[in-house]
């Protein structure tokens, strides 16, 4: 029973990974590089579902997702600095900051792992264990002609073990990245 809930639970940061490297080998390998000073500042906004694997634990059910974060754009070595804030339909509230590093896959598609760390707030939501949580995952982008960006990103937060009880929770959101010019 335990073998169950643990496949269901890895099952889909098995699934992201899996979709990324899909789109890591389709994409030509002459055009995939790491974009280095090219990305302006920009504001993305996300809407999404938080803990989208309910029932593995006592707490958890599958909240609403809101965030906004303030990316600084390429400021050195490929790295993207940004700083952010979700909340969630059960109460919970995450404010964070961290990097990522953009991939171009072709002309228009971007590939963004990211990682982060942040206080975590639970409301009436699921229990992560601690109030410092991190935050790993990647985003996957189409750029529009304008620099302003539309895509899905799928994240894992958990406290990685500082705390004895670690649950950890996946999420999914639809992302839209403004440029600030």
């Amino acid at each position: 029973m335990r073998f169950v809930a643990e496949v269901r639970r890895a099952a889909p940061i098995a699934l992201a990974w899996g979709i990324i490297a899909a789109v890591s080998l389709v994409a030509r390998p002459a055009l995939a590089q790491v974009t280095l000073g090219n990305e302006p500042a920009s504001v993305a906004l996300d809407a999404g579902a938080f803990d989208i694997i309910p029932g593995n634990h006592k707490d958890s059910a599958t909240a609403g997702l809101f965030g906004a974060e303030y990316r600084f754009g390429d400021l050195a070595y490929g790295f993207n600095p940004f700083v952010g804030g979700q909340v969630t339909t059960d109460g919970a509230a995450y404010g964070y900051f961290g990097f990522g590093i953009d991939v171009d896959l072709g002309p228009n598609w971007v590939l963004t792992p990211n990682g982060a760390a942040g206080i975590f707030e639970r409301g009436s939501g699921i229990k992560l264990g601690s109030w410092w949580e991190f935050r790993t995952g990647a985003e996957l982008d189409y750029r529009l002609p304008n620099q302003s960006r539309i895509g899905i990103a799928f994240h894992h937060m958990s406290n990685a073990g500082l705390t004895k009880e670690n649950p950890g929770e996946e999420d999914i959101n639809l992302v839209y990245t403004i440029p600030l010019h």
